[in-house]
């Protein structure tokens, strides 16, 4: 069965107040299915709550918490993007082409994070799943300090070297590292080991994902099988239960 044709517009924002700008960007994607998104200056909140069926293809660099509450719709960057993208996600796909800034995915429950480059502090902070919701953010360069701070589900894939203070307070998900770590800079409370058949499975589907979005860009993909990633998770159910009262 041939794909439905999806309905277009393009908005161009310029250096339009964030208000303004988002009050056209709503006005567009309710008559369009993609909406294109030419010459945008740092204009904050772009596709916050996008629905599931909306699209957002994004020339120039969005503003600080663009695709907040995502809620199933897909956003593309082609170029860089500032703070807390993804922030409270519920769904959906975000894929910069570039590199993000700070707190990228916080408190995300759902949906992927794709990002070419690299990324600032805090990206993966608390992030959180339940049952069939398994968020992911896959980062193809290093990343600032704290990445996966606090993290409680989910899966956070790193390409290059993290940052200082790596999974503080981590207590649920998995961090796959494409480096491993010297045996003092792995966190108290956690365990880095190899992957095994399963954890490959799933890096093969997420960085199989990265290289349809990223390869054309890089000039060749990046190898998808998984071999010779290693796996940071917390080392039981409850890692930090001796700083509390029983």
């Amino acid at each position: 069965m041939a794909e439905p044709c999806l309905s277009r517009a393009c908005v161009t924002l310029g250096t339009s107040h964030f208000k303004e700008a988002n009050e056209r960007v709503r006005a567009a994607l309710a008559e369009a299915d993609v909406v294109e998104l030419r010459d945008v200056c740092a204009q904050r909140y772009l596709g916050c709550a996008m629905p599931v069926g909306k699209r957002l293809e994004i020339h120039g660099v969005p503003g600080n918490d663009m695709a907040s509450y995502l809620d199933g719709g897909a956003i593309e960057v082609f170029g860089n993007a500032q703070d807390q993208i993804g922030n409270t996600m519920n769904g959906g796909s975000i894929v910069i082409h570039g590199r993000c800034g700070d707190a990228a995915g916080y408190a995300m429950r759902g949906g992927r994070i794709f990002v070419r480059d690299g990324c600032g502090w805090r990206v993966g902070i608390h992030m959180k799943q339940y049952e069939g919701r398994r968020p992911a953010i896959v980062v193809g360069g290093d990343a600032g300090s704290f990445l996966g701070e606090y993290l409680a589900g989910g899966v956070i894939v790193l390409m290059g070297r993290p940052g200082q203070y790596l999974a503080t307070g981590m207590h649920g998900g998995v961090i796959y590292l494409r480096e491993p770590l010297a045996a003092d800079e792995v966190p108290e409370g956690l365990v880095l080991e190899p992957v095994d058949a399963d954890d490959r499975a799933l890096l093969a589907d997420l960085l199989g994902e990265y290289n349809a979005h990223f390869a054309s860009d890089l000039g060749a993909p990046v190898e998808a099988t998984g071999e010779g990633y290693y796996r940071l998770r917390p080392a039981s159910s409850r890692p930090y239960a001796s700083l509390y009262a029983s």
